[in-house]
């Protein structure tokens, strides 16, 4: 089940985060919910502590450092509410992702498309603007993959078209990423340096990738 396309997103993000590159998500509804929660991850210590190394505070008061924890550099586009309500308004709602991914995409970032079905439009014009611009898009739909899966470098189709099953197969692939990153990027938290992080052969593992759930497409 996706086991390729899996390793394929992960070698990718490792390697824009290296490079000091970030992530952006987008996606509607409970993808929407899955961009944050996947932001959050990333943003904070998620299978372990992940404190400032000595280097990192930069004239931070210790008692500030002490309290902080190395991120990697995430947006949800989803987030920005002023913005999105006024360009749904002046301009038009199909756009609003693209607007953001234009705003704060630089060439050699991510961008990541969570749709269960590919088609969600305001998703797929977000991709359209981050290729034009240089951006990696990687996408994570149903088992059709949709408009998406021409629009993404990387489309991971989970098998299952029903909504709420392949949200549920989308958030055990985004937690295994983040563990697996988490891992590769230890040395990061004790070196302030991301070219000094190991770079780790990781294979994924079987649990993420086997369906250990039979679902009826009834």
């Amino acid at each position: 089940m996706c086991r390729g396309e899996i390793q394929a997103v992960y070698n990718t993000l490792a390697e824009t985060f290296r490079r000091d590159g970030k992530l952006l998500l987008c996606g509607n509804g409970g993808s929407a919910a899955d961009a944050d929660h996947w932001a959050g991850e990333l943003l904070k210590g998620f299978g372990q502590l992940r404190p400032l190394s000595p280097a990192m505070p930069e004239g931070i008061p210790t008692e500030i450092a002490d309290r902080l924890q190395w991120a990697f550099p995430v947006i949800p586009l989803t987030g920005f509410p002023a913005l999105s309500t006024a360009f749904c308004n002046d301009v038009e709602p199909e756009y609003v992702f693209a607007q953001l991914t234009l705003a704060l995409g630089r060439r050699g970032d991510e961008l990541v498309c969570l749709s269960t079905s590919g088609n969600a439009a305001n998703v797929c014009r977000a991709a359209e603007v981050a290729r034009a611009r240089g951006l990696h898009v990687l996408a994570f739909t149903g088992q059709t993959g949709g408009k998406l899966t021409d629009l993404a470098d990387v489309c991971i189709r989970v098998p299952t078209t029903y909504t709420p099953h392949v949200q549920e197969f989308h958030l055990p692939i985004y937690h295994a990423l983040c563990l697996m990153l988490e891992d590769d990027f230890d040395k990061t938290w004790n070196s302030g340096n991301t070219t000094e992080c190991r770079k780790i052969e990781h294979r994924v593992p079987r649990y993420w990738t086997t369906p250990h759930v039979q679902y009826s497409e009834t």
